[in-house]
């Protein structure tokens, strides 16, 4: 398949370009470039390997969750400068 101008130039509408007749021929020649080396990527025998979902085997490292201990809120408010029954108390930011 081979790229037009008129393929330039619907491409360029839709992606809100605008090229002048040199841009648009070179940016013809390099996509036309672009779509023979997909065809030959094509050619490849791809029958025998298996999809990819990234080309390396990576693997997510996560701990098992465990039910701890965590402070209560009377513990948290006893470090607070500031509070009021269980919330801390900040100064006003908004005017």
């Amino acid at each position: 398949m081979k790229v037009s101008k008129k393929d330039i130039d619907h491409i360029a509408k839709l992606a809100r370009l605008k090229f002048n007749d040199e841009e648009a021929a070179k940016m013809q020649d390099e996509m036309n470039k672009i779509l023979e080396y997909v065809e030959k990527l094509n050619e490849l025998d791809t029958s025998g390997i298996e999809p990819l979902t990234h080309v390396l085997d990576l693997k997510n490292v996560t701990r098992e969750d465990v039910v701890e201990q965590t402070l209560t809120a009377d513990d948290i408010l006893k470090n607070a400068p500031s509070k009021t029954e269980k919330f801390f108390r900040v100064p006003k930011v908004i005017g």
